[in-house]
């Protein structure tokens, strides 16, 4: 039988490391995780910024030169310690 892990304990295993987040719309972010609570709300360290510019299709990426605090409510996806697949924002802008 396969051991089971709540998705917080996934979470808190990523602290420290590099984690892609999917937020609602269309916005995505790379960044390090530093913290979080029981609703989610992240803590990032050295994030960047996605988002598709609606006119132009353009990606603007946008360096998050601080400490960020990302509400939960707000996140779609969250993949721990992986880098974003090949159709994100993220890959796409630094084509």
């Amino acid at each position: 039988m396969a051991t089971k892990i709540l998705p917080l304990e996934l979470i808190d295993k990523a602290i420290g490391s590099k984690i892609w987040i999917l937020m609602r719309g269309k916005t995505e972010v790379v960044g390090i995780l530093r913290g979080f609570d029981d609703y989610v709300n992240l803590v990032l360290d050295d994030a960047i910024e996605y988002t598709p510019d609606t006119r132009t299709g353009d990606i603007t990426r946008t360096e998050l030169n601080s400490e960020i605090l990302l509400n939960g409510n707000q996140i779609a996806v969250l993949v721990p310690g992986g880098s974003p697949p090949g159709d994100s924002l993220a890959v796409a802008s630094e084509s």
